[in-house]
């Protein structure tokens, strides 16, 4: 038994579900989401609740099942509440501003990056070592992010690079120093 998809989904005050075979929308207060999803699991709404239920217990059905189930969930939350990321800059002279709808990132190369803000997705630079990248679907807001991190990973030496705000960076040591072979 999948604990995940047996789990009914709440819906809150003001976000309208609508399931229309396959698809199903979402509508609130942060946007719209509509996704596609596999006809062999059902998706229904009873009251203010959406519950999902598989056909059997094979394993592709019982993996769809959890799956189904949390993707709505998400998409729920995201029109309510919204998702975000929050990425650092470390390293001197590394800055980030925001020019027009444009992230323009100078990262030690000899040019500047710029990334164009897409579709469903925000970017607010409160300082010029940070980014904060926010939007109503999770799987957009996490891509863009690691996106913009792959631009300059932090490096293990002295964690210059652009990381997610509480992740670790495993340090290492630098050379061993003076001596050495002869």
């Amino acid at each position: 038994m999948s604990r995940i998809g047996n789990k009914p989904i709440e819906i809150p005050a003001g976000v309208e579900v609508k399931i229309d075979g396959c698809t199903v929308t979402v509508k609130g207060p942060k946007g719209t989401l509509s996704n596609e999803f596999s006809p062999v699991i059902t998706v229904k709404q009873e009251g203010n609740e959406i519950l999902v239920t598989r056909p059997s217990d094979v394993a592709a059905h019982r993996s769809l099942h959890g799956l189904t189930r949390t993707l709505i969930s998400n998409m729920v939350i995201g029109v309510t509440e919204g998702y975000k990321k929050e990425l650092e800059v470390n390293g001197v002279g590394y800055r980030v501003q925001k020019q027009g709808k444009d992230l323009v990132m100078n990262l030690g190369y000899s040019h500047q990056v710029i990334m164009p803000e897409i579709e469903g997705i925000s970017i607010e630079v409160p300082g010029p070592n940070s980014i904060i990248i926010s939007g109503p679907d999770k799987q957009k807001v996490g891509q863009f992010a690691a996106e913009v991190r792959e631009k300059r990973p932090p490096e293990p030496y002295k964690g210059k690079g652009i990381k997610y705000v509480g992740e670790y960076i495993r340090r290492k040591e630098g050379k061993a120093g003076k001596g050495g072979k002869k």
